[in-house]
């Protein structure tokens, strides 16, 4: 157990999650975007990795971390269908796993991740950078809970549309936020009406437009990707991310003989701008705390990626390999594997409703 006098829970570190029990444990409430929530008290135990020390070279390695033990769960966390064995903390605040392991130089402040959108789920995580000629970085918005990047326009079929920038601009309830626990994606109205306007106009010719359960659909008879333009999500210092059909559209099973695909943006009355797995699927993602900074390319997810492991503090692993203090960056090919059952599971739980 930690206990009040923890460092953790002394006011130096105090958040809205960490309070002090009369039984001397320091102890959490967390409330998710979908309305769930969990509390419990604040534990200490191994969590043991494999660490990547040179090429074809992986020894075996453990850190002490903190972490929360639930004793009481609120919301769809309850729910059978919805209910998971854990969720693995990535956020930018001190307590997630990644800062309390690179705040002690056991793994880089950064970490990657390329998520299988074949439907049959999986992919790659990677505590370190994944290297990829392609990627484009945008700064991460400073001073922010979430993962803020600063959207700037949106392009459809090369057109830029007309959105006021003001709508994207970053404050307490604004902004856009990079979220792997979010499944769809979810867009501010002032942008959504003209995104959703432009795609339909495009495609009009060729498809039936209709409205399904209040989505915007479309019946389609061939291939989206022939059909359907592409789409630009235009970021500060001049990345964009390019999105396919794939990428922004939902299949929704058929009608008539052909498929109804939707618009899988979902609109938000104000408010926050999330870019879910719906877009972040079929690509690499590096979060670079470091360096403050987001990157991604477009990348098939079932091969192998580089990874650069970069250190600038000792560590000693169990396997008795030591990593000296001059940072060393090192690249290391990743073989692709199946994603834990509860880490599938947990891209469906927080999915923030702003409906």
């Amino acid at each position: 157990m930690v206990p009040c006098s923890d460092p953790m829970c002394s006011s130096e570190y105090q958040t809205t999650a960490t309070q002090c029990s009369q039984s001397n444990q320091c102890s959490y409430s967390f409330q998710y975007g979908d309305g769930s929530g969990t509390s419990g008290y604040y534990v200490t135990d191994i969590l043991s990795f494999d660490a990547v020390m040179g090429q074809s070279s992986i020894a075996n390695s453990s850190a002490l971390i903190v972490f929360g033990c639930s004793t009481y769960q609120s919301g769809d966390l309850t729910k059978t269908d919805k209910a998971v064995d854990g969720i693995f903390g990535f956020g930018r605040g001190d307590l997630s796993v990644i800062s309390q392991l690179s705040s002690r130089g056991i793994t880089p402040r950064v970490f990657s991740h390329c998520l299988k959108g074949d439907g049959s789920g999986g992919g790659i995580m990677v505590l370190g950078a994944i290297m990829e000629p392609s990627i484009v970085y945008s700064p991460l918005v400073p001073s922010q809970p979430h993962y803020n990047l600063m959207l700037q326009s949106i392009a459809v079929n090369g057109q830029l549309l007309q959105i006021d920038p003001s709508v994207f601009a970053t404050s307490s309830n604004r902004g856009t936020i990079v979220d792997s626990g979010t499944t769809l994606a979810y867009l501010v109205q002032e942008a959504y009406d003209p995104f959703v306007s432009a795609i339909t106009a495009t495609v009009s010719p060729s498809v039936t437009p209709t409205i399904s359960k209040g989505n915007q659909c479309y019946l389609v008879a061939a291939s989206v990707s022939q059909i359907f333009p592409s789409v630009s999500l235009n970021f500060a210092s001049g990345a964009s991310m390019m999105l396919k059909p794939e990428d922004y559209l939902i299949r929704s099973g058929f009608y008539n003989g052909d498929t109804m695909w939707c618009i899988g943006f979902q609109k938000v009355q104000g408010g926050i701008s999330i870019l879910g797995d719906l877009v972040l699927k079929d690509k690499i993602f590096v979060y670079d705390l470091a360096h403050q900074r987001i990157g991604w390319a477009n990348y098939d997810c079932s091969l192998s990626v580089n990874v650069s492991i970069t250190s600038s503090k000792d560590f000693i692993n169990e396997g008795q390999l030591s990593m000296s203090s001059s940072t060393k960056e090192m690249l290391f090919k990743l073989i692709p594997l199946s994603f834990i059952t509860f880490l599938i599971q947990l891209l469906e739980l927080v999915e923030f409703q702003f409906l």
